[in-house]
């Protein structure tokens, strides 16, 4: 496992795809995910602490793991199969751990707003990942 941590939401020009940045601890790979505007726009209000007025899907489910106990641990990319990346959150849930397929894009989108950690297996990297200079 590689911790890796937002680098950068962005636009791909060529297609006007709304595309993640992932980068690993030694700056050396970035892990590029293509996501849709509505995750990568909350994502971005996240990074940026920009205020809601109400909230959005991603902190629904925050405030629902806080008033259930839970809180999340850390999120795991774990595979990459046909171009479609998958995630696991890891909730801890009093002295249990309790693992949840998800979208790597509500995934990142929740540890935006918590702050947990966000680790790729290093086949993800090898197989998606990019160096620096590309």
């Amino acid at each position: 496992m590689v911790e890796v941590k937002l680098h950068r939401v962005a636009v791909d020009p060529q297609n006007n795809q709304a595309i993640l940045l992932l980068r690993d601890e030694g700056g050396r790979r970035v892990l590029p995910l293509i996501v849709g505007a509505l995750e990568a726009s909350s994502i971005a209000l996240a990074v940026e602490n920009i205020p809601r007025r109400r909230p959005l899907t991603h902190d629904l489910i925050i405030s629902l793991l806080e008033t259930f106990g839970a809180s999340l641990k850390s999120v795991l990319i774990d595979d990459v199969r046909d171009d479609t990346f998958f995630a696991q959150l890891t909730l801890a849930v009093g002295d249990e751990e309790k693992e949840i397929d998800a979208r790597p894009s509500d995934a990142i989108a929740l540890a935006a707003r918590t702050g947990a950690p966000i680790y790729a297996l290093e086949k993800v990297l090898l197989l998606a990942g990019v160096s620096e200079e590309e």
